[in-house]
C-alpha cells in the first residue's frame, strides 16, 4: 500500500534531517511548518533521497488543527504522522511496506510504539515505556482531536503493529522544562475551556499521584537516574496544569 508521512515543524533544526531521512520508504512526506525561525525549512530543502512537500501554516496553539489541516493534502488513502523530534525505526518501516492490501483490507489504521531516549539513555518503564499511539491510518477514517495531547480517533477497526519508533525528545533539562510550561498552559486552557475547575485539593494530590504512577506503578525506577528525573518533572508538569487552571478561574489570564 502506498503511504503519505505528515511531519509537524517549528523550530526542528536538530532533529529534522534524521526524521526526514527515516521516512524513505513512503510515496511522500508532507511538512506543515509553524513558520520556524531556524534552519529547519532550509535542511528539509537539502534532503535529496525523500520526495518533500512544504506548507506552512500558523499552528495557533491548536496541534489537533495543524494535524487535520495535513490530512487534507496527503495523496494516499494511507497516512503515518510522525514527530520532527522522532525516527522510524528500519524495522518499522519494513513493517509497514509489507503491509498488503489484503492485509488492510479490514482495518481502519494502526498504533504504534514509541520508545524515548533521553540524555542518552532509552527508558523502558515509567509513562514512556507505556507510550502506543494511533500513528497509521485511512486519512479519511477520522480526526485529530484535542488542542494539546491531541489523539487521532478513528471509527473501526484498529490492530497494532509490532515494530516501534524512537522519540529523541528533551536534550537539556532547560529544554524539557521549557517544553512542560508551554504544554501545561495550553493544558490548563483546554480545561478551562471544558468548565474543569481546580483546588488545592486537586493542586496538592495530582503531582503526588502523577509521581507514584510514573516512578513507582510502572516501575520507572528501573530506568534509575532518568527515570527518577522525568518522573519528577512529569509530577511537575501536572502540578503547573492545575496551578495555572485554578489561576485561570481566578481571572489571572497570562499563564
Amino acid at each position: 500500500m502506498k503511504v503519505s508521512a505528515v511531519v509537524l515543524t517549528k523550530n526542528a533544526q536538530d532533529t529534522i534531517k534524521e526524521c526526514i531521512e527515516s521516512l524513505t520508504f513512503c510515496d511522500e512526506v508532507v511538512v506543515v511548518d509553524d513558520f520556524s525561525t531556524d534552519d529547519t525549512v532550509q535542511i528539509i530543502k537539502t534532503i535529496r533521497n525523500t520526495p518533500v512537500i512544504i506548507l506552512e501554516r500558523d499552528l495557533e496553539e491548536n496541534f489537533s488543527q495543524q494535524r487535520n489541516f495535513a490530512l487534507e493534502h496527503v495523496k494516499n488513502e494511507w497516512v503515518l504522522f510522525v514527530d520532527a523530534d522522532e525516527v522510524v525505526t528500519d524495522s518499522l518501516a519494513k513493517e509497514i511496506t509489507q503491509l498488503h492490501d489484503l492485509d488492510v483490507e479490514n482495518v481502519q489504521g494502526y498504533t504504534v510504539q514509541r520508545r524515548d531516549v533521553i540524555w542518552g539513555q532509552e527508558l523502558l518503564y515509567g509513562e514512556a515505556g507505556k507510550n502506543r499511539f494511533v500513528r497509521l491510518a485511512r486519512k479519511n477514517a477520522g480526526k485529530w482531536v484535542g488542542t494539546v495531547h491531541e489523539t487521532w480517533k478513528i471509527s473501526g477497526n484498529i490492530q497494532e503493529l509490532a515494530n516501534f519508533l524512537y522519540h529523541y525528545p528533551h536534550p537539556t533539562i532547560s529544554e524539557f522544562l521549557r517544553e512542560i510550561n508551554k504544554y501545561s498552559t495550553l493544558r490548563a486552557q483546554e480545561l478551562y475551556a471544558k468548565k474543569v475547575k481546580s483546588n488545592l485539593f486537586f493542586i496538592l494530590t495530582y503531582p503526588g499521584l502523577k509521581f507514584i504512577k510514573n516512578y513507582i506503578w510502572y516501575r520507572g525506577y528501573k530506568d534509575k537516574t532518568a527515570g527518577f528525573i522525568c518522573a519528577m518533572i512529569m509530577s511537575l508538569h501536572s502540578f503547573l496544569v492545575r496551578a495555572k487552571l485554578y489561576l485561570l478561574w481566578k481571572g489571572i489570564k497570562n499563564t
